[in-house]
């Protein structure tokens, strides 16, 4: 009983944490490409994560971004129809790929 009360404090103990100087969280732009296929990227992809989650894979093939935007519709139900996905991927590719198919 003392272990699991013991265990109950120190898992609460930090919502009790307090900070007395004002903290700020920094602002990181992502430098967004701007081109044909961008509104559909906007409706299906950034709905759910931030243009970070974009640029971070770095440029990659054609066939990686097809898995991507695959693995968003079937694996995290995006609702993301075949042909809006088509576009994604094409924008994808032709502003983060690496001028590979696969």
């Amino acid at each position: 009983m003392k272990k699991l009360l013991l265990t109950a404090v120190l898992a609460a103990s930090p919502l009790f944490a307090q900070i007395s100087a004002k903290g700020e969280v920094p602002y990181v732009a992502f430098p967004v490409k701007m081109g044909q296929g961008f509104d559909e990227v906007q409706a299906n992809c950034l709905m759910c994560h931030s243009f970070g989650y974009i640029i971070n894979q770095g440029k990659q093939s054609k066939k990686f971004w097809r898995g991507k935007v695959d693995k968003m519709i079937v694996h995290f139900k995006a609702p993301i129809n075949k042909q809006s996905a088509d576009i994604v991927v094409e924008y994808l590719f032709e502003h983060y790929g690496n001028g590979k198919e696969e």
